[in-house]
């Protein structure tokens, strides 16, 4: 789960990181009031969406005088966004944060995230920040430095001397990076975070360090153990399929192809999306509607689907262990029967009462294609939607 700057930087705060001040706004008003309580004499108006990018995208502006600031707000609030992590639909901003402005020294970059070969958390930092870590990745790999740090102590004051040596910090900013590595840490950790991101983590004129911008994510698998954090959710910035699959515990994610795909298994859903990719199309989703689906649960997959409208044909890949594959069969004919069926839909079924779930499919009387195998059922899908097209 991702949330935005603002609630981002007040969890922060909470552990003793120093951010600078900002108010959230979702009105021109509440912007306006938010400058006159900062003071300025420099402000910055954020549009506050969950991706990066928004600066090159006219999301961030730096501006001198309260009417600046009552003008920016104006054109941000209800914009559409357009980064290169939102796509070309972007994302429409609802909601604002007016932040007072800094004295930048030097730009870096420092992120927190679970490295899941060591099963520890890491540190990644970099000298490079306010860039994309990407693109510093790709021309500069030796600007970036990473070390982890052991569940079972923690963090160590060698850990904090690493990080700044490798940001190349003197003085107070080095003393500071002391304190501030353990809050960060501690924050991850007791929040049950995913992912931390800093960019940039700035040092300021006066040789202090202030966290300009955070990304922070959350492991949705500890949200039940984090009611304050799940409060922070805007599902506003979801996508609505993710967000009713979320009801029924699919684990589905949209993606940007044409055929939809239902299966049981994260394994099995990821060897049909690159099968079909194999045969020159490419998957609209990831949906594992797990071992012990019930056929409202499968129902309600299939017509998570069928909702999107750049599905032009659906593959039901289903392999019969937990899941029986007569439940399968019952909820996509149930299914079917309830929202129509407009595009090609080839089934393939295997495993436990593959022949009842066969039998249920072939005596429905809907227009089903079978196959006998993953590579059968991945050439018929793809050339029955090429046809269609």
């Amino acid at each position: 789960m991702n949330i935005h700057e603002h609630q981002a930087k007040a969890v922060l705060k909470e552990f003793g990181v120093p951010v600078p001040r900002g108010f959230a706004a979702f009105t021109v008003d509440e912007a306006v009031k938010g400058a006159e309580a900062l003071g300025g004499p420099v402000w910055v108006v954020k549009a506050q969406i969950h991706a990066g990018g928004r600066g090159k995208g006219g999301g961030v502006k730096v501006v001198k005088s309260i009417d600046a600031v009552r003008e920016e707000a104006t054109r941000m609030l209800g914009m559409t966004l357009v980064t290169h992590q939102t796509g070309p639909a972007g994302r429409l901003v609802r909601r604002l944060y007016v932040e007072e402005g800094a004295a930048i020294a030097r730009e870096l970059y420092l992120s927190l995230l679970v490295d899941r070969v060591t099963s520890r958390v890491s540190v990644v930092a970099s000298t490079e920040g306010g860039m994309d870590i990407e693109e510093v990745a790709a021309h500069t790999p030796e600007k970036i430095m990473a070390f982890s740090i052991d569940p079972a102590t923690g963090v160590f004051p060698h850990h904090a001397r690493t990080l700044a040596a490798s940001l190349g910090l003197t003085g107070a900013a080095a003393k500071q990076i002391q304190t501030l590595l353990p809050s960060l840490y501690k924050a991850f950790v007791e929040r049950d975070m995913e992912m931390l991101e800093i960019n940039p983590l700035i040092v300021t004129a006066d040789d202090q360090l202030r966290v300009l911008d955070a990304k922070i994510s959350f492991d949705s698998n500890a949200l039940y153990r984090q009611p304050e954090m799940r409060e922070l959710r805007d599902m506003t910035e979801e996508d609505e399929k993710e967000i009713e699959a979320s009801k029924y515990d699919l684990s589905y994610i949209t993606l940007d192809g044409e055929i939809g795909c239902m299966v049981n298994g994260a394994g099995l859903a990821m060897a049909t999306m690159d099968i079909i990719k194999l045969y020159g199309a490419e998957p609209a989703n990831f949906l594992d509607v797990g071992g012990g689906a019930s056929k409202e649960k499968v129902t309600a997959a299939f017509k998570i689907i069928t909702s999107d409208p750049a599905v032009k044909g659906i593959l039901v890949n289903i392999f019969g262990g937990i899941m029986r594959c007569d439940i399968i069969a019952e909820g996509v004919v149930a299914a079917v029967k309830e929202v129509g069926l407009k595009v090609p839909l080839v089934v393939r079924l295997e495993g436990t009462n593959v022949a009842l779930g066969k039998q249920i499919i072939n005596e429905s009387g809907l227009n089903v294609i079978a196959a006998n195998d993953l590579s059968d059922a991945a050439e018929k899908i793809v050339k029955a939607v090429r046809a269609g097209n």
